[in-house]
């Protein structure tokens, strides 16, 4: 087992804390959090062991789980590879590209692992569909939430639509030509909502809203592709697939078709992926202690953390 700590005990430390105290894979030795108060409460409520320092927690684990603000990963980064520990980092990766190209150098250099937890790549919807995104060409994402102070000292660019940029950046093979977005502030100093178009070199156009002051949850992402549109709903965890086909040349009484102005007929077809629930931070948990065991690349690698805030750095200077 490995031995794991976990650095940050706030509202998602507490839930990794949790989640890695019950997996197989991880033996939790313990955490450190800035807030000595509010560490020695949740040593108290869980029974999780407190460190005073964070040297003395990297020193005693073989992985370090990051999740304390963005501000501060770069720091705890560089002092878990420093002392050759392998890192679990939450999104985004760090506050600055550059930041987050020297992680990513650095724990290459030192032959180690590391994974950034954009936890939508486990969501079981997306994982239910993925095989069958091929090539979109366009793609929307609606990604809204009722309004939380917590997570307000960032734009929402890097709160809420970095999942989907990464998602995005996951599916469409070519790099990204033309950035172009918008973004106002409501209620907080930095932008609540915000568009953003990103055009690839490809031909594909990605069409992407996030807001934060909204009066209901949506997290939906669209996909289409020629002869195909799929639709993902990463809150209801629900997942669609609409095919076209050539029409047969004897259509059944309840066959769907449709005929262009050539008239070409196309048969309508409709596919529910079989979707298997699961615990998605769990499983990112789980499938980096698999790359660590096995020296194989995650799931979400450093780079691919990296990507996703270069674009989300792009799109929040166009504000």
């Amino acid at each position: 087992m490995l031995k794991a700590g976990v650095l940050g005990a706030g509202h998602l430390g507490k839930i990794h804390l949790r989640l890695l105290n019950q997996s197989e894979n991880y033996e939790l030795i313990g955490f450190y959090d800035a807030d000595e108060t509010n560490a020695k409460k949740v040593e108290a409520e869980f029974g999780y062991k407190y460190f005073n320092t964070i040297e003395a927690l990297i020193e005693a684990v073989d992985m370090v789980d990051i999740v304390t603000p963005t501000l501060s990963h770069y720091d705890c980064a560089l002092q878990a590879i420093a002392k050759g520990k392998h890192i679990f980092i939450e999104k985004p990766i760090s506050n600055t590209v550059e930041e987050a190209e020297e992680i990513r150098l650095l724990l290459a250099k030192n032959d180690l692992r590391g994974q950034v937890g954009h936890v939508e790549r486990f969501n079981p919807a997306f994982i239910g569909v993925k095989h069958q995104i091929e090539n979109p060409m366009f793609i929307e994402t609606h990604r809204l939430a009722e309004f939380n102070p917590r997570g307000t000292d960032v734009p929402v660019v890097l709160d809420l639509m970095i999942h989907d940029i990464d998602i995005i950046l996951s599916v469409v093979n070519s790099k990204v030509k033309k950035i172009s977005a918008s973004g106002v502030s409501v209620i907080s100093d930095t932008p609540d909502i915000a568009n953003a178009r990103i055009e690839f070199e490809n031909g594909c156009v990605a069409n992407l809203t996030a807001s934060r002051i909204s009066l209901k949850n949506m997290r939906k992402s669209r996909f289409f592709q020629k002869d195909a549109y799929i639709s993902v709903d990463f809150l209801e965890k629900k997942c669609e697939v609409v095919k076209m086909k050539d029409a047969p040349e004897v259509p059944g009484d309840f066959d769907m078709i449709l005929q262009n102005a050539e008239g070409i007929k196309k048969q309508i077809y409709f596919d529910n992926p079989e979707i298997s629930a699961n615990n998605a931070i769990l499983d990112e948990l789980e499938s980096f202690a698999h790359a660590i065991n096995t020296n194989t690349k995650p799931i979400v690698t450093l780079y691919d953390g990296t990507e996703a805030l270069r674009v989300a750095k792009q799109i929040i200077d166009q504000f």
